[in-house]
């Protein structure tokens, strides 16, 4: 059981990133909170081209790594399910060079969050045997990738 947060944690700005401001500290869901903010930023870098949307996830994924490693420690608690950044950069990667519309952004969120709850195989072995920051990171990541797959085949089938 992950153990609570106080608020002298919530003061240090890598915690606060780590915890999404605050969205990660709702009792139920904090991982559907997280990518709920997620959402938004989304959908400003959309306007952004594909290139430097690409450039800022990939640096929410780097920098994430570091953060949920920091914010693991500082905390005491390996992947605290507050920590949800990782969701950010996972929701990120579903929606590269998807088309913008609350359509999209709905498809989205609700693969990402199939396949961040679910966790079918490989997913369930990364979460499970691969630790750290990274760790932290990694299956969230490939959530991710696995939701941009599955839009972007429907993207190709459809001839969108």
């Amino acid at each position: 059981m992950a153990r609570s947060i106080d608020i002298v944690e919530m003061k240090d700005p890598v915690v606060a990133i780590a915890l999404g401001f605050g969205s990660g500290l709702v009792p139920r869901a904090p991982g559907t909170a997280g990518t709920l903010v997620a959402v938004p930023l989304c959908m400003a870098l959309q306007h952004l081209s594909l290139a430097l949307y690409a450039v800022f996830t990939a640096i929410v994924v780097i920098v994430g790594i570091f953060i949920c490693s920091y914010a693991a420690k500082k905390l005491g608690v390996h992947d605290h399910p507050a920590i949800v950044i990782d969701e950010v950069a996972g929701f990120l990667i579903t929606m590269l060079a998807v088309p913008q519309g609350w359509q999209w952004l709905v498809a989205g969120f609700i693969l990402f969050r199939f396949f961040d709850v679910l966790k079918p195989w490989p997913i369930s072995w990364l979460d499970k045997n691969v630790k750290g920051g990274f760790g932290i990171m990694a299956d969230d990541v490939l959530a991710g990738l696995a939701s941009l797959a599955l839009l972007h085949g429907y993207l190709m089938i459809t001839g969108h």
